[in-house]
């Protein structure tokens, strides 16, 4: 990516920004005044977090937006994960409000530019369609009009050759098939609820078909132009009810952003008072159909489609919705009737106010842990946030179990330790190898001793330390005795894809002293010397975790209670229940 130099000037003009003076507090506070260990601590930790955000700047300035993205992560996460409550120490404070700020401006100007930090974006099916080039098939017409006469809907639907264009794109290229077939098989994990929320917001269960142009029925879709994300396409800024913390994106969250989409929607009809208009609203903005509107004086969407006084996207994006509800309502006329949309998603839900890692959640529950961030698609950071209320969702059937073993585990520690289930004939020194932990700090988490038979154990808890990152430069992890991809995977956050991919490796063993990448290694010219190269940090956040909407991010995390500091006293678990 070639960055303008506006985008570069930006990036220099963030690194002179004021900055606590290393070793000299601005605004010491009185804790620290009293503690000098822990203003010591402090002062290594806003260094530490100074030296990342350098490393984003540069790698920001050379174009590497996912190293970039990484250092910031890390440089977010020292300070999240410090221990130290943020805005109990006036320096931490000042200095996490500066990180956080400096990288959103710059994520800005970088969503200006594409896609901010975030990789490369699926197209949706609308931007599939842009590119097509496609005819009205006389058949499809003849076709789409029998259908019409037996269709029944709540929104009004026509039949024009504008609408017939799409129904020939969808139904006749292999493009176009394949993408109808895999939106509404995909759309039956959400069906239910979002017919659900319409029909609660009073509105017709037929606009449940704009999600099929905006995502194909994506929760983490993103717009490589827009920066627009979610399900219903959100922007990353603006007032739609929904919000973005350092923790969490709720543009991803189906049922959040649907609620979301159905209040705006609605607004749009208020305000239009069509069906069509309200819609082509919805992608070009109510405002500006209002406009339309006013200059002409047609408050009808085909004559400001004939006229000319829509832009291009908005004067396919009602035709399209209109063919894909035609389609989906007579799937065995155009050959559809073979598909079986996935099974609805059925859930749990839990609230916490406690930081807990997702592995954690798939090692209770006996759910792979694909399909725990499956079901919560707007946790950014593979945890969920700490000292604020979160439904974290669960699969169904697994509350009552989640809820008595993750009491087991301090509250403090739920964001790094594990739960293990004992396989027939396992032994502690096993776990411990597998886990990189010794038998003895197991044995004192569960209240055993070194030498204790766990045979008629079901489950250990596993006091797993907080992984250190690798070094900035380097990203760089030595492979000891009993790793392999998927225990070095596991300990660093990583899939064992992305090993493989990064490692350039065919199988998943490991020998022992092997190094390992586990972050992304930078994307630099290979005219770079090999001592220059830089490598990406790891960091525990999944998309761009430090990007709020103004200042809300100041509030990603609350200072703690004495009440929390009591719970952080780690308290062994009690003895996991015998085998029968």
């Amino acid at each position: 990516m070639v960055l303008s130099r506006s985008f570069v000037a930006i990036a220099a003009a963030i690194v002179l920004l004021p900055s606590i003076p290393l070793g000299h507090a601005q605004a010491t506070s009185a804790a620290s005044q009293s503690n000098p260990a822990q203003h010591q601590r402090v002062q290594q930790l806003i260094q530490n977090v100074e030296k990342a955000y350098e490393n984003g700047v540069a790698n920001y300035r050379d174009g590497h937006l996912s190293a970039a993205k990484s250092n910031f992560d890390y440089a977010v996460d020292q300070m999240l994960t410090s221990g130290i409550p943020i805005k109990s120490d006036a320096d931490l404070s000042a200095e996490f409000d500066r990180i956080v700020d400096a990288v959103n401006t710059l994520e800005m100007d970088s969503l200006k530019q594409g896609n901010g930090f975030a990789g490369t974006a699926e197209p949706t099916p609308a931007e599939a369609a842009e590119q097509a080039t496609f005819s009205v098939d006389p058949a499809v017409v003849a076709q789409a009009q029998e259908a019409l006469k037996t269709t029944q809907s709540d929104l009004p639907l026509v039949l024009n050759d504008y609408v017939a264009s799409f129904i020939t794109f969808y139904t006749k290229s292999r493009v176009g098939h394949g993408t109808i077939v895999a939106s509404l098989q995909r759309a039956g994990r959400y069906r239910e609820m979002i017919e659900k929320v319409l029909k609660e917001e009073g509105l017709p269960q037929d606009l449940i078909y704009l999600a099929f142009a905006e995502s194909s029925f994506r929760p983490q879709a993103l717009n490589a132009g827009s920066g627009a994300g979610g399900m219903w396409q959100f922007m990353p800024f603006g007032v739609y009810g929904l919000s973005r913390t350092g923790w969490y994106d709720e543009r991803f969250d189906p049922e959040k952003a649907t609620r979301a989409y159905a209040r705006l929607i609605k607004a749009n009809y208020a305000q239009l008072g069509d069906w069509y208009l309200a819609i082509a609203a919805y992608n070009w903005g109510a405002g500006a159909v209002q406009r339309a509107v006013q200059r002409t004086g047609y408050a009808d969407f085909w004559e400001l489609y004939r006229r000319n006084n829509l832009p291009a996207q908005t004067k396919n994006y009602v035709p399209e919705i209109i063919a894909v509800a035609l389609i989906a309502k007579n799937p065995k006329q155009y050959g559809l009737e073979d598909i079986q949309p996935d099974p609805p998603l059925l859930m749990d839900t839990v609230k916490t106010d406690y930081s807990v890692d997702l592995r954690l959640v798939a090692d209770i529950t006996g759910a792979p842990v694909q399909e725990i961030t499956g079901l919560n698609p707007s946790l950014l950071r593979m945890a969920t946030p700490p000292d604020e209320s979160y439904d974290l969702h669960l699969p169904a059937g697994t509350l009552d179990l989640f809820q008595k073993e993750i009491a087991e585990i301090p509250e403090d520690k739920r964001r790094y330790w594990r739960f293990h289930k004992l396989a027939s004939g396992e032994t502690l020194e096993e776990v411990a190898r597998a886990y990189h932990v010794s038998a003895a700090e197991i044995a004192t988490a569960n209240q055993l001793t070194s030498t204790d038979d766990v045979s008629n154990l079901e489950a250990l808890v596993i006091p797993v330390a907080p992984a250190t990152a690798p070094a900035l430069r380097t990203a760089l992890y030595h492979a000891r005795r009993g790793d392999s991809l998927v225990t070095v995977a596991d300990r660093f956050g990583v899939t064992v894809d992305q090993l493989k991919r990064w490692n350039r490796l065919k199988t998943k063993a490991v020998p022992v002293g092997r190094g390992l990448y586990v972050a992304e290694p930078a994307n630099i010219s290979s005219s770079v010397s090999r001592s220059s190269r830089g490598r990406a940090s790891t960091g525990a956040a999944r998309r761009a975790t430090t990007r709020t909407s103004g200042k809300a991010s100041r509030h990603a995390v609350k200072s703690t209670g004495n009440a929390k500091a009591r719970a952080s006293q780690a308290k062994p678990a009690q003895h996991r229940a015998r085998k029968s």
